[in-house]
């Protein structure tokens, strides 16, 4: 069966490519006249964009039948997801870096997050997107500290129309083949949002609740290979929007609650359970003000209380009693807050060049039991881009960011080069060359993680991170013609860091895991997409090659077992969607392979010496078949099937002792085949 899928798939792409070079000569790309913000001085279509920038729309998100971001992003090249089971959290990797060097942001404000992972992606309720604008190289001048690898900006739904509007979802799934109707096993999700607009006034309040009991353990439903995770997400909205003034406030909440039962120890019939609990509360007041023409002014204040406890209990089950475990982390409250301020002005000089200045200034605090002396951070930073056309061909943004780090001497000045030149109308060539910067965080420098399946320390001694970085493309549009569009997007990238922070262990003969900072690291690589489109056809089909090299600050204590610089990895992507009229219906295929992911890391030898060795994760399909049909007016359904392979694991060949967590030599990827379907209510009155 396995065989056929691939064989169909292949069979797929190869006739997604072979119809899109045949229509090359009367072809264009149909989401050229998309608007985006991300890194704008207002919004603009992608073409006109100096940036090369990713867009996830709304149907696209809807079509997926996703029920967080990463199964939205799941299915994009460059994109990787390393699932931690013990804790039930989930880190995502862009083109060969981890999620410390990508900038979540909701709305353009940055997201908090404990530790590593950037847990906070699964946390946004992914009915209140509108859009996900992804945006890859280096943004350090426009955004600062984190955006060495790209910036993920998830936008929010707006007020768009006059009257009310009352949505609702309901959408129901197994988790492999576990299910049980509307709670219990399997992923529920339930959402209601009302938005109402008149005239200059809008307001919108939403609220999902997600459950997932999990996935696999004993038949008492203890010890899951996937956590049970329970969610309770919350968000309201209210703007003003008249003439020169748009101001608006948005709050988000949510509570998550993640349960690891444990075993059951036979001997003396008792148990160890975890709860790992989580509270983000989320304000931010952005506005805009348009003077002229010529002259705007921006701002964004926003601050974020987080909060992730966890508290572990000895069941025993001849008692039916609850004692409070005494181990090291075992009870525990983590507090992180965060204050955001930015301000921009945009000020167009002539029709050539405009210029933005802007401050911005980010304060970060923790306390808790394993964070040392209530630590702060505040970075102030002040900047300037200027747009300059030179002629109607050539596009040049230069930048410089100028920055002072309440605890890092930071450098005193930060610079990024943007270019865009049209070729013809067909083809336009993009480069740019940013300069990085990533101050170490709060949780590497002073949080420590001790328990039974993780032991890693801060290390205040840390250095802050820096980047030279490049990268290009090349976009080549046809011309509309008969409906058909298609679009190709070459690019490439070369990333060179110093003192870029990495796990390692604190020495070769320890297991405990610290923060330090790689002597040297590079990522390069290069990315090839194309969309074609035709009547109710639309198809797509990606290939990205990734290399990364690393050299540990001390190679020396180690015997080196591998003479290779660069480790590649190899991925494709493709989908197919199709609406077939005469039912409403949109039938849609979503494929993803990832090649073998190898990774230099420390360990022991078939001499039992210390060792750098590469360890190999195995490559796997991932594919997903979902379509969407309207009943009515005001209703329509949802069903499809995900993870049509039912990979759940994939094996890592590291040593026990590389591994930062002892959870198991196997790689999570998923909960295996499952199947869903949603019902979607909508009803509007003017």
């Amino acid at each position: 069966m396995k065989k056929i899928i691939q064989s169909a798939l292949l069979f797929a792409i190869v006739f997604n490519v072979a119809t899109a070079f045949a229509q090359q000569d009367s072809l264009f790309h149909k989401n050229l006249e998309e608007l985006v913000v991300t890194g704008q001085y207002k919004p603009q279509t992608l073409k006109k964009s100096v940036y090369q920038v990713r867009v996830i729309n709304n149907e696209r998100i809807k079509q997926s039948g996703a029920t967080n971001v990463q199964q939205v992003l799941n299915n994009q090249v460059g994109f990787r997801f390393a699932a931690d089971n013990t804790l039930g959290t989930t880190d995502v990797q862009l083109m060969g870096m981890s999620g410390r060097n990508v900038k979540i942001l909701l709305d353009g404000v940055p997201m908090v997050d404990r530790g590593d992972t950037r847990e906070s992606l699964n946390q946004i309720d992914v009915n209140s997107i509108e859009r996900i604008e992804i945006v890859e190289g280096p943004m350090s001048v426009s955004y600062g500290s984190d955006a060495l690898a790209g910036v993920i900006n998830i936008i929010t739904k707006k007020n768009k129309n006059n009257g009310l509007t009352l949505t609702a979802k309901l959408q129901e799934e197994t988790a492999g083949s576990e299910y049980h109707a509307f709670n219990y096993k399997g992923v529920h999700q339930q959402n209601i949002t009302v938005d109402y607009k008149k005239n200059n006034w809008g307001f919108t309040a939403g609220g999902s609740h997600n459950d997932m009991n999990g996935f696999g353990g004993d038949t008492y439903g203890r010890d899951k290979s996937w956590l049970p995770k329970e969610q309770w997400l919350g968000n309201a909205r209210i703007s003003y929007d008249k003439g020169p003034l748009n101001i608006y406030f948005r709050t988000d909440l949510l509570h998550e609650d993640i349960l690891s039962k444990g075993a059951i120890n036979y001997g003396n019939y008792k148990a160890i359970d975890q709860r790992y609990s989580t509270d983000r509360f989320t304000n931010q007041l952005q506005g805009a003000y348009t003077f002229s023409k010529k002259l705007q002014l921006a701002a964004t204040v926003a601050y974020t209380d987080y909060k992730r406890s966890t508290r572990t209990t000895r069941h025993d089950f001849e008692k039916n009693t609850d004692e409070l475990t005494t181990g090291e982390g075992e009870q525990d409250i983590s507090k992180f807050n965060s204050f955001v301020f930015r301000t921009t002005v945009q000020y167009q000089l002539s029709n050539k060049v405009s210029l933005q200045p802007g401050i911005d200034i980010n304060r970060e605090a923790a306390n808790g039991p394993r964070i040392a002396n209530n630590p702060v951070i505040t970075d102030y930073a002040a900047f300037v881009s200027a747009e300059v056309k030179l002629g109607s061909k050539l596009n040049i943004r230069p930048g410089l960011r100028f920055v002072k780090n309440s605890v890092y001497n930071a450098p005193p000045v930060i610079p990024s080069i943007n270019t865009k030149f049209i070729i013809s109308k067909k083809f336009d060539l993009r480069f740019a060359y940013a300069y990085g910067f990533r101050s170490p965080a709060l949780r590497e420098l002073y949080f420590y993680f001790v328990d039974a399946n993780h032991n890693v320390v801060g290390n205040p001694n840390l250095k802050a991170e820096n980047s030279n970085s490049f990268n290009a493309s090349l976009n080549w549009n046809a011309q509309p013609k008969n409906t058909r569009t298609y679009s190709i997007s070459l690019s490439g990238f070369y990333n060179a860091f110093n003192n870029q922070i990495d796990f390692a262990l604190s020495s070769p003969t320890s297991n405990q895991y610290t923060y330090y900072n790689v002597n040297k690291a590079k990522t390069v690589g290069g990315t090839i997409e194309n969309k074609y489109a035709y009547k109710n056809l639309e198809s797509s089909l990606g290939f990205s090659y990734v290399g990364i090299f690393r050299k540990l600050y001390d190679e020396k204590d180690y015997t080196n077992e591998t003479t290779k610089d660069f480790l590649w990895s190899p991925e494709v992507n493709a989908s197919i969607s199709y609406h077939v009229n005469i039912i409403k219906t949109r039938f849609n295929l979503f494929y993803k392979y990832s090649g073998k992911k190898p990774q230099l890391v420390t360990g022991k030898n078939a001499a039992n010496q210390p060792a750098l060795l590469i360890a190999e994760t195995e490559s796997y399909h991932l594919a997903d078949f979902t379509g969407t049909t309207k009943i009515n007016r005001y209703l329509s359904f949802s069903a499809g099937v995900k993870n049509i392979f039912n990979v759940t694991n994939v094996s890592n060949n590291a040593a026990a002792s590389t591994s930062v967590h002892n959870a198991g030599y196997n790689v999570a990827i998923g909960y295996g085949r499952s199947y869903f379907a949603g019902l979607n209510f909508q009803w509007n009155k003017k």
